[in-house]
């Protein structure tokens, strides 16, 4: 039994509040909202996917959309104008926005499953 209170030893059981991190362990989001250059590479991966998705949609507009002013020249019909634009127009410019909407939305929900904390 210790004579002096001021040499008694105490012991802590519970497990410590604050923990290292590894060594080689990282989070994405932590990386991303301090702009280094691992968060850059994220977001700049991101950005490709979402402007390859956007110039898909362009380009598929244009090959659509393109051709026709040689289609109204050729027809000296005003009802086909109106035929080609209200059925064959609509229909395919709504599908491709369907995709679009789509695929940008599947970019970013891989984006944030890779980012995210598990």
């Amino acid at each position: 039994m210790p004579q002096d209170p001021t040499e008694r030893r105490v012991v802590v059981t519970a497990p410590p509040r604050r923990t290292t991190r590894a060594y080689g362990y990282y989070r994405p989001r932590t990386e991303i909202d301090e702009q280094t250059t691992l968060g850059h590479t994220y977001v700049r991966s991101l950005m490709r996917s979402q402007l390859r998705a956007a110039l898909t949609g362009f380009a598929v507009l244009a090959l659509l959309v393109g051709p026709l002013p040689l289609v109204f020249a050729a027809a000296a019909d005003g009802r086909l104008e109106w035929a080609v634009l209200g059925f064959g127009l609509y229909a395919p410019l709504v599908l491709l926005a369907r995709w679009y909407v789509r695929r940008a939305e599947r970019n970013e929900r891989d984006f944030v499953r890779l980012v995210e904390d598990r």
